[in-house]
């Protein structure tokens, strides 16, 4: 994974200065970033004038009790290379409306964007806009007369002259389909959540002996062979078989989870998808393999959303049904999390620094997409007991 703090920020790179905008509910993300970016800068620059405390460009979203909202931003992004970071899943922003506290949805943050983007005028160089999680990501399919709801956020951006989104374990990264000629980078945070599995539980040893792989569903199963692959380790797999005669909460209701793979007996197992949301399933996926004989359960997902709270998920860790959820801080975590001692978080922060970088100097992001190589530094480092 390149390029290394040592190699950035040459000046001659740079065809125009950097900006970064952080959309209500994204500026603790930013901040993590912004500190890494002018660390690197303030490092290669000779001339102390030209230091920078921030590249973070003020901006408000103010909203007023009808629900009505707006976008300011506080100073000239003209000629910049403008990087703005949304998140659309951060619902502990809240609004006063028509009385009442309401928390920020998917779409209101979405709308945020646009009015963002329209207050710049079309005066930045570029806009890239960085969204972890995707919005309409999980509605990437039509079934009968649905909306194809991240599709048109793509055109709709497009249109508004974005020319890069960069996001992060894409519930369907085909969705990219829709907009053929803007730049589409999905990013997995693979390296992270190893790094930060290895760092909570240095003793774990990762063989063919003491460790396996298991996709939650057939869905899950490209990151879960990816993780099989790179890590030399047996994969197994489950799927749903759901009812479809009725809707549930948005969705057809899991009748049974059934196995296909190698015995998991004796071994500890690691699962890994993109979102945690209610957690039934993966509970349920806990339970089943406990009683098929596994031993310790990691589970791993990119957006830990727990949107029915962590209650249920502390009562099947003090039964043994897992040993850790590893997840990022690439959307909101409920505040609950900080006090779960089952929950390990990867930052994010540096890999997204480095992926800024790279775009704003027009370098390849390929070795960033592919942290192959990262993984067998630390697999050397497990392996020599570092």
């Amino acid at each position: 994974m390149t390029p290394f703090s040592e190699d950035i920020y040459e000046e001659e790179q740079y065809t125009a200065p950097l900006g970064i905008i952080a959309l209500a509910g994204a500026q603790e993300l930013a901040k993590g970033i912004d500190r890494y970016l002018v660390d690197w800068y303030n490092k290669k620059v000779k001339d102390d004038a030209q230091k920078r405390t921030t590249f973070i460009v003020g901006s408000k979203y103010p909203r007023f009790t009808s629900g009505d909202g707006k976008a300011v931003v506080s100073e000239s992004v003209r000629g910049r290379d403008l990087f703005i970071i949304c998140d659309v899943g951060n619902h502990g922003i809240t609004y006063n409306l028509y009385g009442q506290e309401h928390p920020m949805t998917p779409d209101e943050h979405y709308a945020d964007l646009k009015r963002v983007i329209c207050a710049c005028n079309g005066k930045p160089a570029s806009i890239t806009v960085l969204m972890p999680m995707l919005y309409g990501g999980r509605q990437h399919k039509r079934n009968g007369r649905e909306s194809l709801d991240c599709a048109m956020m793509l055109q709709e951006l497009e249109s508004m002259g974005v020319r890069d989104i960069i996001t992060f374990d894409a519930h369907d990264p085909r969705v990219q389909n829709s907009v053929p000629l803007m730049g589409f980078d999905n990013f997995f945070p693979t390296y992270q959540i190893l790094k930060a599995l290895h760092r909570r539980f240095p003793a774990m040893k990762i063989d063919k002996e003491n460790l396996m792989i298991v996709s939650p569903d057939e869905g899950a199963m490209g990151r879960n062979i990816y993780y099989a692959s790179v890590l030399g380790l047996d994969l197994g797999m489950f799927f749903k078989r759901r009812d479809y005669s009725q809707v549930v909460n948005g969705r057809n209701p899991i009748v049974a989870h059934e196995y296909i793979g190698a015995d998991v007996a004796g071994k500890n197992v690691f699962v890994a998808d993109d979102i945690i949301a209610t957690g039934d399933s993966v509970l349920k996926l806990c339970k089943d393999l406990k009683e098929k004989g596994a031993k310790d359960i990691f589970l791993t997902a990119t957006f830990s959303l727990f949107t029915e709270g962590v209650e249920k998920f502390n009562v099947a860790y003090e039964e043994g049904l897992f040993t850790a959820v590893l997840s990022t801080n690439l959307t909101y975590r409920i505040p609950e999390l900080k006090n779960c001692k089952w929950f390990v978080e990867a930052d994010m922060s540096k890999y997204m620094a480095y992926i800024i970088n790279n775009v704003h100097g027009n370098q390849s992001v390929s070795g960033l997409l592919e942290p192959h190589s990262k993984i067998k530094e630390l697999l050397d480092r497990i392996e020599q007991g570092k």
